[in-house]
């Protein structure tokens, strides 16, 4: 079925077709329209799931974790302050290896006030435990919210699916919804090893000893090694059954390219336009897309840039006191790299707020990393008013 939603109705439809059993959250602007449209198809019949209307995103977040450890699919959705909010039990779901769904629209903290995008709200939730994913398109919303559940019901973590508000959430497109009876196939009903049974009672968040945390976070982190490949193993086979697959990175033009572009989210289909243009000129531009944050695909990372002279990273996200945080990561990855085969990194900030980026914006990010002469090896922020 065709239908055009903006971004927040594709998350909506895609929490119809995985069937999610509770829905816990609390609106705050640029997600409202998520809890929204999901109401609808709740009170419509679309969608057979426990609504709790709930009085903060800590709540939201409680809800979700009761759910799952009662063994139920559970889904929830936020932005910024909200996301703040939820923090404490962001840890506590983690780490109780639930695997809620999250989709959080991605909008710059506070204050000043603003309801604009950047990525600062997801990414400090980055040692959370939390797989993320950062979505381009609506469609591949749509797309991620089922592959999403599919994965983090095999590895037991939870998962934040993340998109641009406005650039995505309000926006419109056609939207392939992929038929129910094919989405229950390829994502069977959760039935857990271990939940809240009354008749076989467990106890669970008990007191840890020192014997044993470690151990907990050992297996975490192992959960996530395995999640590498289970992401790529659901989305191949998402591919198989609907036509779409993203992989955990997705190269552009980057063959023979003495200069690629690292992207995520919306500003990736700008830049993929810009380097066309600089392609038909006759510039030998590149661009690679990072749609998997945590966990961080390295591996793949390091062969999509390999040998690359310059590599210019576009963060739309600042860490104060160092710079940006995809850069930062990116980096880190390339560093064992000897000789050639590490490249010249350069980082950007731009797009902070909600502040266009245009393709003129990635021209100028182009050009300075092609041709570096006075392009800081660290940190430049690009658009920035005088």
């Amino acid at each position: 079925m065709k239908k055009v939603l903006t971004g927040n109705q594709a998350v909506a439809w895609g929490v119809m077709c995985s069937r999610a059993q509770v829905v816990s959250a609390y609106p705050i602007t640029p997600q409202t329209t998520i809890i929204e449209e999901i109401a609808e198809l709740v009170s419509s019949g679309r969608l057979n799931s426990r609504f709790i209307k709930v009085e903060s995103e800590h709540s939201a977040m409680a809800g979700c974790i009761g759910a799952a450890q009662a063994g139920v699919r559970a889904f929830t959705a936020t932005s910024a302050q909200g996301l703040a909010l939820m923090h404490e039990l962001i840890h506590w779901a983690s780490l109780a290896r639930l695997p809620i769904v999250m989709a959080d629209v991605n909008r710059a903290m506070a204050p000043g006030w603003t309801i604009w995008t950047d990525q600062n709200d997801t990414l400090s939730q980055r040692d959370t435990g939390w797989l993320q994913f950062y979505c381009e398109t609506n469609q591949e919303v749509l797309d991620t919210v089922l592959m999403s559940f599919k994965i983090g019901e095999i590895v037991k973590l939870p998962v934040m699916l993340v998109l641009d508000a406005f650039f995505l959430s309000h926006t419109a497109e056609a939207i392939d919804i992929p038929d129910l009876e094919a989405c229950d196939a390829f994502l069977p009903p959760y039935k857990p090893e271990i939940a809240i049974d009354f008749d076989h009672p467990r106890a669970f968040g008990g007191m840890t000893g020192v014997d044993v945390y470690m151990e907990f976070r050992y297996m975490q982190q192992e959960a996530m090694n395995q999640a590498l490949q289970v992401a790529q193993a659901v989305d191949h086979e998402f591919g198989e059954r609907f036509g779409r697959s993203y992989g955990l990175i997705e190269p552009y033009r980057c063959e023979g390219a003495e200069a690629i572009l690292v992207t995520s989210g919306t500003i990736t289909s700008t830049a993929r336009e810009a380097v066309d243009e600089w392609r038909a000129r006759g510039e030998a531009v590149g661009l690679l897309k990072v749609r998997t944050f945590r966990p961080f695909p390295l591996q793949q990372i390091r062969e999509a840039l390999r040998g690359v002279p310059r590599v210019g990273i576009v963060d739309r996200n600042i860490c104060p006191g160092f710079g940006g945080i995809f850069a930062q990561e990116i980096k880190a990855a390339m560093y064992d790299l000897e000789g050639k085969d590490r490249p010249a990194i350069y980082g950007f900030i731009a797009g902070l707020g909600g502040r266009d980026v245009t393709p003129a914006t990635v021209g100028q990010m182009l050009e300075k990393t092609l041709r570096p002469k006075e392009t800081d090896r660290h940190l430049n922020w690009i658009d920035l008013k005088a």
